[in-house]
């Protein structure tokens, strides 16, 4: 269950327990084997009278109700359980980015910097503290080693549905040396019924898919009350078109994201997409379907799992979001912390401030980053200093 473990010393190793089915199975899992647990529920956000108005309390994720549902699956397996306050962590290397990167014409992803930097980033660091020598979680990816550089790297889940090595890709390789994900080689339906033979009381318990700040999924709702909140105004603009004809006003580009069609309050007879956002014009370029289309990206912030870095231009599967299927493409070294990505085939909504990850055919993490920009061959070099 956990690699490289001695079979007469089992280490000692950190749960990270959310509340759902997933963990609290890799908890019970690892305590009937024997494993000596501690297991630890992070609480990252309160929820506003808004927020539990509207429900919030079944439906997101690092609720009080998943920390009873977490501890009550620590008793069964009689291990520990703590409840660790990261709400400031969260604040600051979550929230806080995913409202700047809207205000910037961004489209954050959450979930990948709470994964690096809190619930697995700070989840390590604090591992120490409780005289564990291992970390798990419920994440749906295979730790190995790259067979070709010996470094630390994951690959795709059995399930693929359920993989998410997307969000993980932002791990180092001290962090990979001493963190475990025991369901990746089970599917979700594998591991609904190891929980029902063990009797686990959330067993059958239904997934959040929201952001879990964001009960509602209404980001802009979310946005409008914290600019409030801080005094900040967001000034208006103009959609134009990408031949240049002005539409109409928009709210202000922190409301919009590359790829959107529904919600512009704009119509030409045809469907219109957001295209680009212009922060220095303040404009949003709308256009048809097919203006979406990128043959490349520019991503920096770069993390290298599988490789080490790269000199020389190397083919990979290229993915651009959560549930996007990766493309071929060649990426090419443009920088001490910059990578191009062209595609084999243009590649749709290729939307700055998501994350890129970059897989070798046999679905391993080589590296990633952050999108920049999308591309055009046509652009000139100028385009890029």
């Amino acid at each position: 269950m956990i690699a490289g473990a001695p079979t007469a010393v089992k280490p000692k190793v950190l749960v990270a327990m959310s509340g759902g089915v997933d963990s609290s199975l890799v908890g019970a899992m690892l305590a009937d084997e024997g494993y000596e647990i501690v297991g630890v529920n992070m609480r990252t956000h309160r929820l506003s009278p808004e927020e539990k108005a509207l429900g919030a309390q079944i439906k997101t994720c690092c609720s009080p109700v998943d920390a009873k549902d977490a501890r009550s699956c620590a008793d069964r397996g009689r291990f520990p359980f703590y409840v660790l306050d990261v709400e400031p962590a969260f604040e600051r290397d979550v929230i806080d980015p995913f409202i700047r990167a809207y205000m910037s014409g961004r489209t954050p992803n959450p979930c990948v910097l709470c994964n690096n930097h809190v619930k697995l980033g700070l989840l390590l660091e604090k591992a120490r503290l409780y005289g564990c020598d291992r970390v798990a979680t419920g994440h749906y990816a295979i730790k190995e080693r790259h067979p070709e550089t010996g470094r630390w790297t994951m690959r795709r889940a059995k399930d693929r549905n359920k993989d998410q090595t997307y969000y993980l890709y932002g791990l180092t390789q001290d962090q990979l040396e001493v963190i475990e994900f025991p369901l990746g080689e089970l599917t979700k339906d594998e591991v609904r019924e190891r929980a029902r033979e063990l009797a686990l009381p959330v067993a059958n318990k239904p997934e959040s898919q929201e952001i879990c700040f964001i009960p509602d999924n209404n980001y802009r709702r979310f946005l409008r009350k914290r600019f409030d909140e801080q005094g900040v105004e967001m000034p208006t603009g103009r959609f134009i078109t990408t031949t240049g004809k002005v539409l109409g006003e928009h709210e202000g580009i922190a409301f919009y994201t590359v790829g959107q069609r529904r919600g512009l309050g704009i119509s030409t007879g045809s469907p219109l997409f957001v295209v680009q956002i212009d922060v220095e014009s303040n404009n949003i370029i709308v256009g048809p379907r097919e203006a979406l289309m990128s043959e490349g990206l520019e991503a920096d912030g770069l993390n290298w799992m599988g490789l080490a870095g790269i000199n020389e231009p190397i083919r990979a599967r290229v993915q651009i979001r959560y549930r996007h299927q990766p493309e071929r493409a060649t990426i090419e070294r443009a920088g001490d912390d910059l990578v191009r990505v062209w595609f084999e085939e243009p590649v749709r909504a290729v939307s700055p401030g998501q994350a890129t990850v970059f897989y070798d055919d046999q679905d391993r993490v080589l590296g990633g980053g952050w999108i920049v920009r999308g591309l055009q061959r046509n652009e000139t070099p100028a385009a890029f200093s």
